[in-house]
C-alpha cells in the first residue's frame, strides 16, 4: 500500500500540469509560449492548453496581445490598462487571489517580452507565483543589432572572411536571434557592401550574380529562413549596403566601375534590384543606405546634393516601384548637408517615418556619454540641422560603435543608463550597437579549453548584448536582474559581487576612449592600446607601429570636453593655476582608473574561491575582469608618467622625469600581469586596426606589443631638457 501512494504521489508530481491561453496565430507568441513550456518542463511541470468552450475557469497563465480586453476578463480587469500600454509594451496582473497570471500587450511582440520574462522568473526563482504584478513600456522604439556579414565585405580582411562557414549556417542566426529576443533587442540590421548578387539574379542583369542556379537557390532559401526566424521572434530585419558599389562580375560583364560609377546603367541596376528584393523578400522590413566613401565623399567629385539625387534617383525610386512599402534608413553618415537628406525624406512618401543614423562620437561610442562629434563631416562636427528644427517625418538612433574591444568580455551598466538618459530626446528614438571590424559570429581568438563553455563569440559576451537590450528597453531595469543572470551560470550568490567587478575592471576603454579623442575605426582600439592611424592631424603620430607610444599619447586632444588634455593641465601647473571648475585632471582620470581596477582585483581574487568543476567559463570571466583591471592600472601609470614627462620638458626638473621612467616601469610590470593572464587563453588574432603594418603586427596579442611598452621606458630615459 505504501508503494502504491507513493508511485501515486510520484506521478502527481511528474504530471503536474499550468494551463495557458493564448493566440496560437500570433508567431511571437508562440515562439514564446515555446520557451515557457520548456522552462516548465525543466521545473517538472507541463504547459498545457486551456479549455476554450464553454468553461468560465480561468487558465493558469492567459495572454492577451489585442488592442481590446477580451469580454471574459472585463469583469477583473479595466480596459484602461490595456490602453496604457505602447507598442512592444507588457503588463503582469494576477486575477483570483493569484490563481491565474495575465499577461496584457497591445501587440504580439510585447506579449512575447511578457511570457519570456516569465519564463526567466520560473527559472531563477523556481515558481512564477512569486511573479510582482508591473507595468512596462519600451523606452526607445528602436534597439538596433549592427551586423557586418562577412560576404561583400566593407573591411575585407581575415578578421572578417573566417566567419562565412558560421555566418552561413541557419543554426547560428537561430541562436543569435532567440538571444536578440532574449534581450528585447528588435531589429536586425544586415551590412555588406552591395547585398544584391546574394539575394537576387537582376531580372534585365543577370550577370551581376556569379552563383549558378542553384546556388542561389540556396542563397535565396537561407535569407527567406533568416529573415523567416526573425519575424517569428518580432525582429525586423533591414539590408543595409554602401553606394556607389557593383559586384566585380557587374562590372565585367557590363563594362563598368566597380566603384563610384553615375552611368544610368548602373543607376537602373540599382533601382530595379532594390524593387526585385523587396518583391521577392515579403519578410525584409527595410532598407537601408549609406552616403558612403565611394560617392567621391574624399576626393569632392559629389556634392552633398548630388549623392542625395544618387540616392533619391535610385534607392527610394526602387522603393517607390515595389508591390508593397518598407521603411527606409537613411544614414547620416558624410552626409554634409541635413537639408539635402531632408528633401530627399520630405519626397519619399514614407507610410512610416523614416530612421536616420547618427554615429555618436564617430567610431568609439563607448567614450563619454557626452556628444562631442559624429561622422556627418570630415571634421566630425556637430550639425543640430539633422534635429533642428524637430523633424516630422523621421526620427534620430545613436550608432554606438564599438571598435573598442573584441576580445575581452565588457559589461558597465551605470554607464549605459547615464548614455540613455542624457541623450534621449524628442527627435531620438533608438541605439544601434555593434561594430565594423568585428564580427560577433565565430569565437577565433580563445583557445579550446575546459572553461571554454559556449560555441559563438556573442555568447561568451553575452552581458554586453544583456545590457544594452534590456537598458535600451527601460533603462531603469535594476542591477538584480543582471547579478540573477551571473547567478544562473555561475551559483547563486556570486552575482552581485561578478556584476560590481566588471562594472569597476569596465571602466578602463571608457576613459581611455574619452581622454584620447579618435574620430575612424582604426583610430583608437582600446583593449589593445593601439591607435594603428590619426585622427586628426594636430597631435603626435610617429607611424613606429600601431601602439599608442608615451609621446603620442602626451600630445593628443582630449574627446571629453570635461578632461584636460596633459599639455593643457602642465601649462597650468607651470602658472600655478588650478583646473577650471568642472574639469578632471589627467591625475585625477589616473587616480580613479587606479582605484576602480584595484578593487575589481580585489573582488576578483575573493571570487577565485568560488571557483569549483561546476563553474565552467567563470573562470574565463574573471580573468578577462582582471586584464581589463590591469590595463586600467597601466592607464593611471600612463597618465601619471605623460605629466610627468611633459614637466621635465617644459620645466627641466630631473626629479619629473626619473618620476616618468618610474611610472612607465611600474606600467611595464601591469602589462606582464595582462600578458600572463592572456597569452595562455587567446591566440594571437587576426586584426583589422594592425594589418598595414607588416607581418610583426598582422595578428595581435598583448605579448606582441611589449616592446613597444619597454620602449615607452626608453623613450623617457633619452628625453632630454630644451629650454
Amino acid at each position: 500500500m505504501r508503494a502504491f501512494w507513493f508511485l501515486l504521489l510520484l506521478s502527481s508530481v511528474a504530471y503536474s500540469q499550468v494551463s495557458i491561453r493564448h493566440d496560437a496565430g500570433q508567431e511571437p507568441v508562440v515562439y514564446a509560449v515555446g520557451k515557457l513550456r520548456k522552462a516548465f518542463a525543466e521545473k517538472g511541470e507541463k504547459l498545457v492548453p486551456a479549455s476554450t468552450g464553454a468553461s468560465t475557469n480561468l487558465p493558469s497563465v492567459w495572454i492577451v496581445a489585442d488592442t481590446a480586453l477580451p469580454v471574459a476578463l472585463r469583469p477583473y480587469l479595466a480596459q484602461k490598462e490595456l490602453d496604457a500600454l505602447q507598442p512592444e509594451g507588457f503588463a503582469f496582473r494576477w486575477l483570483d487571489g493569484r490563481k491565474t497570471l495575465v499577461i496584457l500587450a497591445r501587440d504580439a511582440v510585447g506579449a512575447q517580452y511578457g511570457i519570456l520574462e516569465l519564463a526567466e522568473h520560473l527559472q531563477t526563482n523556481g515558481t512564477y507565483k512569486t511573479l510582482a504584478a508591473k507595468t512596462e513600456n519600451p523606452h526607445l522604439t528602436y534597439r538596433i543589432v549592427k551586423f557586418n556579414l562577412p560576404w561583400s565585405p566593407y573591411r575585407n580582411s581575415p578578421a572578417t572572411t573566417l566567419h562565412t562557414e558560421t555566418c552561413r549556417d541557419l543554426r547560428f542566426w537561430e541562436a543569435f536571434l532567440d538571444m536578440m529576443a532574449a534581450n528585447r533587442l528588435n531589429v536586425l540590421s544586415l551590412w555588406n557592401n552591395h547585398p544584391f548578387p546574394y539575394m537576387i539574379r537582376a531580372t534585365n542583369f543577370p550577370a551581376a550574380t556569379p552563383f549558378t542556379e542553384q546556388e542561389m537557390k540556396d542563397w535565396q532559401q537561407f535569407w527567406k529562413s533568416l529573415f523567416r526566424m526573425a519575424k517569428q521572434r518580432g525582429i525586423q530585419t533591414f539590408v543595409v549596403n554602401w553606394n556607389i558599389v557593383v559586384s566585380p562580375e557587374f562590372a565585367k560583364a557590363y563594362h563598368t566601375q566597380e566603384y563610384n560609377d553615375r552611368s544610368e546603367q548602373v543607376k537602373r541596376y540599382t533601382r530595379e534590384s532594390v524593387t526585385q528584393l523587396i518583391n521577392e523578400y515579403d519578410d525584409l522590413t527595410g532598407i537601408g543606405v549609406t552616403l558612403a566613401d565611394w560617392m567621391g565623399t574624399f576626393d569632392g567629385k559629389m556634392s552633398p546634393q548630388e549623392r542625395e539625387d544618387w540616392i533619391e534617383e535610385t534607392v527610394v525610386a526602387g522603393m517607390k516601384a515595389a508591390k508593397r512599402p518598407v521603411k527606409f534608413l537613411h544614414r547620416s553618415v558624410l552626409a554634409g548637408d541635413p537639408m539635402a537628406m531632408r528633401g530627399v525624406i520630405d519626397r519619399a512618401g514614407l507610410t512610416e517615418p523614416a530612421l536616420v543614423e547618427i554615429k555618436f562620437n564617430w567610431s568609439h561610442g563607448h567614450s563619454t556619454p557626452t556628444l562631442a562629434i559624429t561622422h556627418d563631416y570630415h571634421s566630425g562636427k556637430l550639425d543640430e540641422r539633422f534635429w533642428t528644427p524637430k523633424p516630422s517625418n523621421y526620427q534620430i538612433q545613436w550608432m554606438i560603435r564599438n571598435e573598442d574591444f573584441f576580445i575581452l568580455r565588457w559589461g558597465q551598466p551605470d554607464f549605459i543608463r547615464q548614455h540613455i538618459t542624457t541623450n534621449t530626446h524628442d527627435y531620438v528614438n533608438g541605439y544601434f550597437i555593434g561594430s565594423e571590424g568585428y564580427i560577433p559570429a565565430a569565437d577565433y581568438s580563445h583557445k579550446p579549453s575546459a572553461v571554454k563553455t559556449w560555441q559563438y563569440a556573442f555568447e561568451k559576451q553575452w552581458l554586453f548584448y544583456a545590457l544594452w537590450g534590456r537598458l535600451l528597453y527601460n533603462p531603469a531595469t535594476p542591477d538584480s536582474m543582471f547579478a540573477s543572470a551571473f547567478d544562473q551560470r555561475y551559483g547563486k550568490g556570486i552575482g552581485p559581487s561578478l556584476l560590481q567587478v566588471y562594472k569597476l575592471a569596465s571602466n578602463m576603454p571608457l576613459r581611455l576612449a574619452s581622454f584620447h579623442r579618435s574620430t575612424w575605426d582604426y583610430t583608437l582600439y582600446s583593449e589593445g592600446f593601439i591607435e594603428a592611424e590619426p585622427s586628426d592631424s594636430k597631435g603626435v603620430f610617429d607611424r613606429s607601429s600601431p601602439f599608442i607610444s608615451i609621446n603620442e599619447f602626451i600630445h593628443h586632444e582630449t574627446l571629453d570636453p570635461q578632461l584636460l588634455s596633459i599639455p593643457a593641465y602642465v601649462a597650468l601647473v607651470n602658472q600655478k593655476k588650478p583646473a577650471p571648475a568642472g574639469k578632471l585632471t589627467p591625475l585625477d582620470l589616473a587616480d580613479a582608473s587606479e582605484k576602480d581596477s584595484q578593487q575589481a582585483l580585489t573582488l576578483v581574487a575573493s571570487l577565485r574561491k568560488r571557483v569549483n568543476s561546476r563553474s565552467g567559463a567563470l573562470v574565463s570571466e574573471l580573468d578577462d575582469a582582471a586584464v581589463w583591471s590591469y590595463l586600467g592600472l597601466y592607464l593611471a601609470d600612463k597618465l601619471r608618467a605623460g605629466v610627468a614627462l611633459e614637466l621635465y620638458r617644459t620645466t627641466g626638473d630631473p626629479a619629473q622625469k626619473a618620476a616618468a621612467i618610474r611610472q612607465l616601469e611600474a606600467g611595464l610590470m601591469h602589462w606582464d600581469q595582462v600578458v600572463a593572464l592572456t597569452k595562455d587563453r587567446y591566440v594571437p588574432t587576426p586584426h583589422v586596426t594592425t594589418q598595414n603594418y607588416g607581418k610583426e603586427y598582422t595578428h595581435f596579442s598583448w605579448e606582441s606589443l611589449r616592446p613597444q611598452v619597454v620602449r615607452d621606458v626608453q623613450l623617457a630615459q633619452e628625453t632630454t631638457f630644451r629650454p
